[in-house]
């Protein structure tokens, strides 16, 4: 379905071809219909919800005519007829999607995992490697929070400048020609509302990067108009202040009507020169857009847009007035027109009904056999008439989805449970090979799956020479970083104070002046938009490191993280990946920020991505290492009183690799285990010392990552010797510790070898106070540890261990 124009200067703007302004029409037309028959397949139920790209077609065709392999997209849910446009969607792939299609052939976006007018390309190929990004039009995935596709697009522009401006970089293959690809971004009227749309705007013009911003304005967001939104009503008014100058760098800005063909062609012509030659961000304001189906098939438009509004929109309905043109303009008939319309309905219906077949054959093929099944058992078991009756309800199941199936034999399956096994068997043999074929059609890709998963990096100890130096913790990270940039390119570190002062620890110490700015560079105030630089950067084959000055200011880039970095390949299904490392440093200091350890918050927020929690710099060093052969998104979070603490300098500091999911036994004991990790390391050995000389024998274990969490399963060999154990961090109570409990007694099923309730040590449910004093009376401290670990072994033997 792919279009491009042959368009030629004239002298006066654009010369178009007759037959491509056509075909235009009839990709205009094809869209139309599919947003209008998808509205109606969610209505008589065959999907769950519909959102569509009606009123947007021809500016999307317009902007589709530019982007050229190579190209990426960051865009949002009203895109099918620019998708439609480049060839990436076909409107059979557009109905599976509707229709939640697992099949990645299917549905190749998602496999089903994103409601519908959720784009994406895929990237990598079924083994998780990368596909050369040069000979494909790209899109990364779309998520559905508004203004979040924007962050993303900042990376993915900021990529192009790398690759133009590293010299480094040239022999990197398959991910750009010298820097000459275009970031393409849309966003809606009222998405541009968003703090992340300005910090986006901002960040992009200070960097200056070839990235295109389409906002799609339809004057409404929802039920709501655009004065509630924007000042002045007009948002390309309010970036007036971001126009370029002579000799002020800043964006080119356009305004033009979405109805108006040949000015969107023209427009978007030198927007794409502008970008791609010059390296300079665009914004286009395509105004007098429609939405002749309303929001979503939520509800309808007539509730909140007037009369005058709704008649409005019909008379500048970008469908109609191109359909006007070609009238005018003598193209083509009405008598023509008309058989074009009833050929592109023709063609949406018979797409629509090949994908609901293909979606539906699958899973009544499933449900056949699962009725004969039941029907086997009945004849044998003892709830014969009850299971019979289950079997006829499954057959009348009108538009049954795979809930229905497995519901249905779980039920019967459970009426047979006083059966004797055979009866059940073969029901409960099919049972178990759905659930795993559903474990991969609905949960998998939540980590890679590709040969460089981390689980495959092989371990390096740290290796010392008899005279090995002690160093600052700082130092040892900024050694590990001066080889990691000396031999790997693609790797550059970026963030607020990590260029010119090499970070506010100085783990990047010098070396901005060794690698240049483009390697280690300064940032602005801007989280949320330093992640999405780096997303971006990743999703084009870079190694970004980015760096979060404090992990309480992860707060301002949490949905980002959440959102799209840790659900990427999830959402995907294994068909994008970018390999961020986002570094930041926290746990114990003194005061209300900055000394925060909100590891819930993390745990619960970031699953799809790796967390390291590091006790020191060395096992730092190893962690980042590890990551860097690898390719899954991980947060690192140093220890933030750790830089100054005294380490031996490893002999192979830029070879060490730390394994993931590993925890490492930091002291043998036989009573209580203690399981922790960070900075509580250091408080949990000092207290072993002590209670050592009370007779009380800790073994303390250092989870090292959270996310994986004890692969082996180590911890419940260890309290399978101790019977005892306490889970200790600086987490408030319910956060970090519950997890690791979770974990371990439930999950490794370690309850069977307590003698003694298991306990958690965590900080007060306030931020931490400041000054030491604050720090001892918020966050446990080494008198915690002790008079927690002596209180178990009072309970198990009192003589010995007696109150006080």
């Amino acid at each position: 379905m792919e279009q491009r124009a042959t368009l030629t200067s004239n002298g006066k703007g654009i010369a178009m071809d007759n037959h491509q302004v056509l075909a235009d029409y009839r990709l205009a037309q094809t869209s139309r219909q599919v947003s209008i028959m998808g509205r109606r397949e969610v209505f008589m139920g065959k999907a769950k919800f519909g959102i569509f790209g009606d009123g947007k077609e021809v500016a999307q065709i317009a902007m589709a005519k530019f982007f050229q392999k190579g190209d990426f997209r960051s865009g949002y849910y009203r895109d099918q007829t620019f998708m439609f446009a480049i060839g990436e969607l076909s409107v059979q792939e557009f109905f599976a999607q509707l229709y939640a299609h697992t099949d990645i052939k299917a549905e190749p976006s998602s496999g089903g995992r994103l409601m519908s007018s959720h784009f994406s390309t895929r990237t990598l190929d079924e083994h998780g490697d990368w596909k050369n990004l040069t000979q494909i039009k790209n899109s990364s995935a779309d998520i559905s929070p508004t203004a979040a596709q924007m962050p993303k697009l900042l990376g993915l522009a900021y990529a192009s400048k790398l690759y133009k401006e590293n010299p480094g970089l040239r022999g990197v293959e398959g991910f750009s020609r010298d820097g000459n690809e275009v970031a393409w971004g849309t966003i809606g009227n009222a998405a541009t509302a968003e703090g992340m749309f300005y910090e986006t705007i901002n960040a992009g013009g200070v960097l200056q990067v070839p990235m295109i911003v389409s906002v799609w304005d339809d004057e409404y967001g929802i039920s709501v108009p655009n004065k509630y939104h924007t000042t002045k009503g007009n948002i390309s008014e309010v970036l007036e202040g971001f126009r370029r100058e002579e000799g002020k760098d800043g964006y080119e800005l356009f305004v033009v009507r979405g109805w108006d063909y040949k000015k969107l062609l023209e427009t978007y012509k030198e927007a794409e020169r502008i970008a791609r030659l010059e390296h300079v961000p665009v914004l286009i304001h395509v105004v007098d857009m429609t939405q002749p189906q309303g929001h979503s098939t939520s509800g309808s438009h007539e509730r909140y847009k007037s009369k005058e509004r709704l008649a409005w929109e019909a008379e500048h309905d970008c469908l109609l007035r191109l359909r006007n043109y070609i009238l005018d303009e003598g193209l083509a008939t009405e008598e023509e027109l008309a058989e074009v319309d009833e050929s592109c309905k023709q063609e949406v219906r018979e797409a629509r009904d090949a994908a609901w077949k293909s979606f539906s054959n699958a899973i009544k093929s499933e449900l056949n056999e699962a009725v004969s099944l039941i029907n086997e058992a009945s004849l044998n078991s003892s709830q014969g008439a009850l299971l019979v009756q289950l079997s006829e309800d499954l057959s009348k199941t009108i538009n049954p989805i795979r809930k229905d199936v497995i519901s249905g034999v779980r039920k019967a399956l459970l009426a047979m449970r006083f059966d004797p096994a055979e009866v059940r068997g073969n029901l409960k043999a099919w049972y178990e090979d759905q659930q795993e074929l559903n474990a991969e059609r609905y949960n998998s890709y939540l980590y890679s799956e590709s040969s460089e998963r981390h689980s495959l990096v092989s371990e390096v100890p740290a290796r010392y020479e008899e005279d090995a130096h002690t160093v600052d913790g700082r130092e040892i990270l900024q050694a590990f970083f001066d080889q990691l940039l000396s031999r790997d390119p693609r790797v550059f570190a970026f963030g607020e104070d990590v260029g010119k002062i090499g970070d506010v620890n100085q783990g990047f110490a010098g070396l901005q002046a060794k690698y240049g700015e483009l390697r280690v560079t300064d940032t602005g105030i801007r989280e949320c938009t330093i992640i999405g630089q780096g997303i971006g950067a990743a999703l084009r084959g870079l190694r970004p490191i980015a760096e979060i000055q404090y992990l309480d200011y992860l707060l301002y880039a949490l949905q980002i993280l959440s959102d799209d970095l840790a659900s990427l390949q999830y959402r995907t299904k294994g068909g994008q990946k970018a390999p961020l490392i986002v570094r930041t440093r926290g746990h114990r200091l003194e005061g209300v920020w900055h000394s925060g350890s909100p590891m819930g918050m993390i745990l619960g927020s970031l699953r799809g991505m790796l967390v390291c929690v590091p006790r020191d710099m060395t096992q730092a060093a190893g962690m980042y290492n590890t990551l860097i052969k690898s390719d899954d998104p991980a947060l690192i979070i140093e220890c933030l009183n750790g830089y100054r603490l005294k380490e031996r300098m490893p002999s192979n500091i830029g070879e060490i690799t730390v394994p993931l999911g590993k925890p490492e036994i930091l002291r043998e004991g036989t009573d209580i285990t203690v399981v922790t990790y960070g900075a509580m390391c250091r408080i949990v050995m000092d207290a072993a010392s002590q209670l050592d000389q009370m007779g009380i024998s800790l073994e303390v274990i250092d989870v090292q990552t959270l996310l994986p969490f004890d692969t082996h399963h180590m911890i419940k060999e260890s309290v399978q010797k101790t019977s005892r154990v306490i889970f200790a961090d600086e987490d408030v109570e319910g956060g970090g510790s519950a997890f690791m409990m979770q974990q371990v007694i439930e999950a490794q099923g370690a309850f069977r070898f307590l003698d003694s309730d298991p306990v958690t040590l965590c900080a007060k449910a306030h931020r931490p106070a400041y000054s030491s004093d604050g720090d001892y009376f918020s966050k446990p401290s080494v008198d915690d540890v002790v008079e927690k670990a002596y209180a178990i072994m009072g309970e198990v033997d009192p003589v010995s261990f007696p109150g006080f």
